[in-house]
């Protein structure tokens, strides 16, 4: 069975014509997934000229394999910045990505993509006090938490902390609406940046300002991004004749899994690993859903990479000092539905020179002195000192082989290669000339 998500077999998105030619517009938006796609939106309703490219076909690469799950709620995050950034900035994060929900909530009230009102709960299964340490933090930012005994799960968890009015939906759905009548071109792959202009296969795009929505960012030379940032894969199987839970669930540890619901489908997600790193992938879960879901049929299954922070925190925001009125929106650290949509709300007001409180909480220019970057420098560091020819055309980090997937992935930066050379993700952007 070829790996291929439930929305991926289910979609029916528009098409847009390749890029030839020199053009001028005064926002270039680079990158047409979910963050991108919604900035377009948001800046063609508010009369601002505005092109986007896509070097594939939109939405093609992580949104069509999201869990899809809106959702201020990003694991156990609310006592883990209180402890590291603080009050304020804990509460600026929950304000963002609960606007960013409410936002959700009114685009998609006319929009015909499985949306749906769900609570969402991050559950523990051995430790009931971080659960209530959690519900504490929740309370004092003025959030109105949930506890639950989360017992609609095939497994016994210490405890469950919620919120209500969160949503999951059918991402490609949704992209379907709001990508109709959007300036967008695709096939237009962007080989580099001249000042004020980006050159493709076809031409140039001359531009004013300029939003880097590429998943990983594709300047290595600004920002330090291939420090700051780390990717990590994640795998989801779709049962069907499983029971189907009636809210959205997550395990607050990292070898957790996650469950949904989707029509007939149960979403089970997990077997997570850093990319170029072994874990247990789909078997794991095939594993899992053998012992506590006997009789229950695979649907499909799918695998989604993402972008992890220092922090935990997204960067949006002023992509790098040497880049002028240029802005970023990456590293959205498995949540990137609700993380794309505050990334376009903020990068709108940026653009558009509409004040945001929020900005300073996901400023990429923050401090990097975080036990991340050490642990992203040591995995570097290592890895350079690896005898072999098969490296990554990114920053020649040894590429490794996932027996999962089939494929030639860095455990450095997160690139992934075909077995043929093809190029699966960036921040590398190109194939691999010899294969293995």
């Amino acid at each position: 069975m070829e790996a291929k998500s439930i929305w991926e077999k289910t979609k029916n998105l528009p098409h847009f014509a390749e890029l030839r030619g020199n053009v001028k517009t005064d926002v270039l938006i680079v990158g047409g997934g979910m963050a991108g796609l919604l900035c377009a939106y948001f800046l063609k309703e508010r009369g601002v000229d505005y092109l986007l490219v896509e070097k594939d076909t939109i939405a093609s690469g992580i949104t069509g394999n999201t869990t899809a799950k809106i959702t201020a709620q990003h694991g156990l995050i609310y006592q883990k910045l209180l402890k590291t950034v603080g009050a304020e900035c804990a509460r600026q994060y929950l304000e963002a990505n609960q606007a960013a929900v409410k936002k959700y909530f009114e685009l998609c009230g006319g929009i015909d993509c499985d949306f749906k009102e769900k609570n969402n709960f991050v559950y523990s299964v051995g430790n009931r006090e971080k659960i209530e340490r959690e519900v504490r933090v929740l309370e004092q930012l003025g959030a109105k938490p949930l506890f639950s005994e989360a017992r609609e799960l095939p497994i016994a968890v210490a405890g469950a902390v919620g919120l209500s009015h969160q949503a999951e939906f059918h991402p490609l759905k949704f992209i379907q609406a709001i990508a109709d009548g959007l300036n967008i071109y695709e096939h237009t792959f962007v080989k580099g940046f001249l000042k004020n202009a980006a050159v493709t296969r076809n031409g140039r795009i001359g531009f004013q300002k300029l939003v880097i929505a590429t998943h990983f960012p594709m300047d290595n030379k600004h920002g330090l991004y291939f420090m700051k940032l780390y990717q990590h894969r994640s795998y989801v199987l779709a049962l069907e004749g499983a029971k189907i839970p009636k809210e959205m669930y997550v395990d607050e540890a990292k070898g957790g899994f996650s469950f949904r619901g989707y029509e007939n489908y149960l979403l089970l997600g997990g077997g997570g690993h850093r990319t170029g790193k072994s874990g247990g992938a789909w078997e794991e879960l095939r594993v899992f859903a053998r012992k506590n879901y006997p009789g229950a049929r695979e649907a499909a299954h799918w695998a989604a990479q993402d972008c992890m922070t220092l922090n935990g925190i997204p960067y949006i925001g002023k992509y790098a000092r040497g880049m002028e009125n240029s802005y970023v929106a990456t590293g959205f650290n498995k949540w990137g539905m609700t993380s794309s949509m505050v990334g376009a709300m903020l990068l709108a007001d940026r653009i558009t020179e509409n004040k945001s409180s929020f900005l300073k909480v996901f400023d990429p220019a923050r401090s990097m002195l975080h036990p991340q970057l050490f642990i992203n420098l040591i995995e570097t560091a290592g890895n350079f000192l690896i005898p072999s020819k098969r490296r990554c055309p990114h920053l020649g980090c040894v590429l490794k082989w996932n027996r999962a997937e089939h494929s030639w992935d860095c455990p450095c930066h997160g690139s992934r290669f075909a077995r043929d050379g093809k190029l699966l993700d960036n921040p590398a952007n190109g194939g691999i000339k010899q294969t293995f």
